[in-house]
C-alpha cells in the first residue's frame, strides 16, 4: 500500500499518532497510471508527522502537532526545479543527451547532465557530441549491450525493462527483499540531551548539526527540509566535481555549503565531525569508504551520530555500487514501461517522484532516529533507496489509465525572494504542522562560497 501507514511503519512510528493527520486531496495534480498522488503524500505526511513528534519532544511532551498535508502542495514542491526562476529565468532540467534513445531491441534511457557523465557516455559510443551521431550508434546495439557498455566506461545508461523483467533480475531481487527504510542501531553510546525549543515557530531539528555529504535532488532534498525544520545544514562538495548551478539554486534553501578535498582537509572533517549530529550521504556505495566515511567508522569517532545514507540501488546486489539517477531507476525497474502513453515507447512519472518522494522520507528516518537517539541512546543508521521507493510504488496500486490531469494554480505554494543568486522564485515546503516554519530561514547562497565550519 502506498499510503501514509505503511511509510510511518517502515520508520518504526507510532500508529496511534496516523490520527494527527488529515489531508486536503486534489484529484489530478501529479496524474499517473501509478498512484504518485498518493504515495507523494504519503512521504510528506511523514516527514511532517515526524517533524511533528520530535516537535512534541523538544517543547516537553504533551500532543504532537497535526499534521495538515495538501495534495496541491505536495504536486508543487515535487516538481520544484519546474517552477524555480532564477532573476526570471527557468533553468534547464534536462541536457539535450539525457533521454531515451531507440536501440535494435528497444530503448534506452541516458543521463548525462554533468560534463563527465556526458564525456563517457560519448567515449563508450565512440561518436561526437552531437545527438544523431548517438541515435545512430544506439540504434545499431541492443539495449543491454549499451547499457553495459557505457557503465564500463563511467557513464549512466540504463535498458527499459518491465516490472516483471526486474523482478526477475538479480539486482530486483535484492531490493524487493529489503524494506522501505533500513534501519538499525550501530552500538550502545549514550543518549544526548536535546535542549528544549521554543514555540514561535516550532522548529524541532533546532540546534541539531548536520553534515550534508550529497549531491543532485533526492539527498539536498532530505537536508533542505531539515533546514527548515532549524537544523544547522552544512553541505560540504569536493572542489573538483561539478555542481549545476539551477539545482544548487533549487535544493540550497536553508544550508550553508562549503568545499573540501576530504584526503587534504581530513582535520577539517574531523573538527566538523567531532560536533555533528547527523551525517548524510548521497553517494554510490562504497565511493565514501576510503575516507572512514562507513557507518560504523563514523559511529566509533562520533558516537551517538545519525548516520542517514541514500542509494540509486540499494548497497547491495551486482548493481550496489553502480550510480544513478531518478530518470534511471524509472527505466530500470519498469515504472517507465508501465507509464507508458503509447504503445512501445516508454513513458514517465509527472515529476521526479521518487527523488523527492525518498527524500522526505529520508528526511523523515533522520527525524525519528534522532528522537530513537535521544530516547534510549546508540549511535543509528538510516538507508534508503530510490529503487526500494519505486518499488514501493509499483506495488500501490494495479496500474490503469492515468487520472485526467487537472490545473491547480500553484501561487499559494509559491514564493519569492532576493538571494545572492539573484531574485528567486521556489516553492515553498510542504512539509506542514502547526506552529511549525512556512519557510527557509535563509535563501541559497553560491555553491561553495561559505567556510567549512560550524556558525
Amino acid at each position: 500500500m502506498t499510503d501514509l501507514a505503511s511509510v510511518w511503519s517502515a520508520l518504526g512510528g507510532d500508529p496511534a499518532l496516523l490520527a494527527r493527520v488529515s489531508a486536503v486531496e486534489r484529484p489530478g495534480v501529479l496524474p499517473a497510471r501509478l498512484p504518485v498522488r498518493e504515495s507523494a503524500r504519503a512521504c510528506v505526511g511523514a516527514c511532517a508527522l515526524a517533524a511533528a513528534e520530535l516537535g512534541a519532544r523538544r517543547t516537553g511532551g504533551g500532543e504532537v502537532p497535526a499534521v495538515r498535508v495538501d495534495d496541491g502542495a505536495v504536486a508543487t514542491a515535487f516538481a520544484s526545479e519546474r517552477h524555480l526562476l532564477v532573476g526570471g529565468r527557468a533553468p534547464e532540467t534536462f541536457a539535450p543527451l539525457s533521454r531515451f534513445w531507440r536501440t535494435a531491441d528497444g530503448w534506452v534511457r541516458t543521463h548525462a547532465n554533468y560534463p563527465h557523465h556526458r564525456a563517457r557516455l560519448l567515449s563508450a559510443l565512440g561518436v561526437p557530441e552531437d545527438p544523431g551521431a548517438v541515435a545512430a550508434a544506439l540504434a545499431e546495439r541492443s539495449a543491454r549491450e549499451v547499457e553495459e557498455a557505457v557503465y564500463a566506461a563511467g557513464g549512466l545508461a540504463v535498458a527499459l525493462r518491465t516490472p516483471e523483467e526486474w523482478a526477475a533480475h538479480e539486482q530486483g531481487v535484492e531490493v524487493a527483499e529489503r524494506p522501505l527504510v533500513e534501519r538499525g542501531r550501530l552500538d550502545s553510546a549514550p543518549a544526548r540531551v536535546l535542549t528544549p525549543v521554543g514555540r514561535d515557530p516550532l522548529l524541532p531539528a533546532a540546534g541539531l548539526r548536520v553534515l550534508d555529504l550529497t549531491r543532485v535532488i533526492a539527498g539536498p532534498v532530505a537536508t533542505r527540509t531539515l533546514a527548515l525544520l532549524g537544523a544547522d545544514v552544512l553541505r560540504v562538495d569536493a572542489p573538483g566535481l561539478p555542481e549545476l548551478a539551477d539545482q544548487h539554486a533549487d535544493t540550497g534553501f536553508g544550508k550553508r555549503s562549503a568545499l573540501l578535498d576530504l584526503p587534504a582537509g581530513r582535520d577539517v572533517f574531523e573538527e566538523l565531525l567531532a560536533t555533528a549530529d547527523v551525517v548524510v550521504t548521497g553517494y554510490r556505495p562504497g565511493a565514501l569508504d576510503r575516507f572512514g566515511l562507513t557507518p560504523g567508522a563514523l559511529a566509533e569517532r562520533r558516537p551517538g551520530v545519525v548516520v542517514a545514507q541514500l542509494s540509486a540501488w540499494g548497497a547491495y546486489g551486482p548493481w550496489g555500487g553502480r550510480r544513478g539517477f531518478d530518470s534511471l531507476v524509472q527505466v530500470a525497474t519498469g515504472v517507465a514501461a508501465v507509464e507508458s502513453a503509447s504503445v512501445g515507447r516508454p513513458g514517465a512519472l509527472p515529476a521526479q517522484a521518487l527523488d523527492h518522494g525518498t527524500g522526505y522520507v529520508l528526511a523523515a528516518g533522520v527525524l525519528r532516529a534522532v528522537g530513537e537517539q535521544a530516547e534510549v541512546g546508540g549511535s543509528r543508521v538510516v538507508r534508503v533507496a530510490l529503487a526500494r521507493t519505486a518499488g514501493w510504488l509499483l506495488a500501490g496500486a494495479a496500474p490503469g489509465s492515468a487520472e485526467p490531469a487537472r490545473d491547480v494554480p500553484v501561487g499559494r505554494w509559491l514564493a519569492e525572494r532576493d538571494s545572492p543568486l539573484g531574485r528567486l522564485r521556489y516553492a515553498l515546503s510542504p512539509v506542514v504542522f502547526d506552529g511549525g516554519p512556512r519557510d527557509w530561514a535563509r535563501a541559497p547562497g553560491r555553491w561553495g562560497a561559505d567556510s567549512a565550519r560550524w556558525v
